[in-house]
């Protein structure tokens, strides 16, 4: 049965009442560490979890309003659309070029950015899932590790315990930063003012602004590489869900004595 919608359209003869016929739907795809897990009675039960009328928080961000105005479009440069293009500090080091990609439901770290980072193959554990680019081509996945990660402005910090999963594949960026780690810590990104705002346990908002020179620099090296991956969709695993936990805001002197650009 075809579903109909009435819209409202302008013309020069005014305003028009017209009916839209609606063939069908069309979805999503997510995977990876969101969903509630990665097994059928996993997702049946964070199905119901979700349908339960009482709801539970599950960690500890504050309750602080996260508002854009045209304040923190000071500074920003007219642009076409460039994405949140981010720095954070994880494993010791400052890494540059971090895309926010709300789209993802996965948190990923190139292996580029994890040789960068000094890290042993010995850290990663196994993952058994597949993870493929936007065009569809098989990427090839070395394995996942957790990583205390600090977001950070110029007074407040935050620190959250993220789950990478860590792919082999050419790419202008270091790492994509999904919904899993997005949501964790409650930030929302703004595409038109290029910031992120996340709140700290402190109750104040953490406002990180993005770099406008990367991304200008990314797609003009995603150009020049060869199946560079700046997008992926993943397919759940087997194995035990994870759920990263977040951790008190820290200082980030001492580990951003490095970078990774």
């Amino acid at each position: 049965m075809t579903e109909i919608i009435r819209v409202k359209s302008q013309s020069n003869y005014g305003t028009e009442l017209l009916h839209v016929p609606i063939h069908g739907e069309v979805h999503t795809i997510s995977g990876g560490f969101s969903g509630g897990g990665y097994t059928a009675s996993q997702w049946r039960k964070y199905a119901r979890e979700v349908m339960a009328i009482g709801v539970q928080e599950t960690n500890l961000v504050p309750d602080v309003d996260l508002v854009f105005t045209r304040a923190d479009l000071r500074g920003v440069l007219p642009h076409n659309n460039d994405p949140v293009v981010i720095s954070v500090v994880t494993a010791g080091r400052r890494v540059h070029r971090v895309l926010i990609d709300q789209g993802s439901s996965a948190d990923v770290m190139f292996w580029s950015t994890f040789n960068k980072l000094q890290l042993s193959p010995d850290q990663l554990r196994p993952y058994t899932g597949c993870l493929y680019s936007f065009a569809g081509d098989l990427v090839r996945v070395r394995g996942h590790l957790e990583l205390r990660t600090t977001f950070a402005d110029d007074v407040s910090s935050c620190t959250a315990n993220v789950k990478y999963l860590v792919v082999d594949a050419p790419s202008a960026y270091n790492m994509l930063l999904g919904r899993p780690v997005l949501n964790w810590v409650g930030a929302i990104a703004s595409t038109r003012h290029l910031k992120m705002k996340l709140p700290s346990l402190g109750g104040t908002v953490i406002t990180i602004k993005s770099d406008q020179k990367e991304p200008k620099r990314c797609y003009k090296n995603n150009l020049i590489m060869k199946g560079a991956v700046s997008v992926v969709t993943t397919r759940p695993p087997r194995g035990k869900a994870f759920t990263p936990r977040g951790s008190p805001p820290g200082s980030i002197r001492e580990p951003a004595a490095l970078r990774v650009d």
